[in-house]
């Protein structure tokens, strides 16, 4: 084979390596489903840590995400929309909780099936909802409740 034979074929394999990758991260991402959607919405009192992307996970599985995020003016919470697959529903005493992944991991919508014989219409409304827990805030709890603990004896 000729050089520029080689180099060629060489090409050609680092273009294959590179639509693979993109592909791979297309569906990563969620753009490669090309499936059908549904919405439903819940509204948090904290919000702390989600956006816009977020992840929308079901027993660890991710079934969608945050499509939409907005301060309610009148209740002052967290009004998500969440975009889920068409495959997944859920029963209409589901439970959605905010979740950390650990404490250097992100933040994710968890959702916690209920366990009535109806589903959730898409539009409809998560009643049970859990917002964020400030790590902040806990470790304060504990630092003063430490120091109570010390001046106490």
């Amino acid at each position: 084979m000729s050089e520029s034979t080689t180099e060629i074929i060489a090409g050609g394999a680092v273009l294959a390596v590179a639509i693979g990758f993109l592909v791979y991260a297309s569906q990563g991402a969620g753009f490669g489903t090309g499936g059908r959607t549904y919405d439903l919405r819940a509204s948090f009192q904290s919000a702390e840590g989600i956006t816009v992307g977020t992840d929308v996970r079901l027993a660890g599985v991710k079934v969608g995400m945050v499509s939409k995020l907005d301060l309610n003016p009148q209740t002052f919470y967290a009004d998500a929309t969440l975009t889920l697959r068409e495959p997944v529903r859920l029963p209409t005493d589901s439970a959605a909780l905010v979740s950390s992944e650990g404490l250097l991991g992100g933040n994710f919508v968890e959702l916690r099936p209920g366990g009535l014989p109806d589903d959730l219409t898409p539009g409809a409304e998560i009643e049970d909802t859990q917002g964020s827990v400030s790590l902040i805030g806990l470790l304060m709890k504990f630092v003063g409740q430490g120091a109570k603990d010390a001046v106490a004896q």
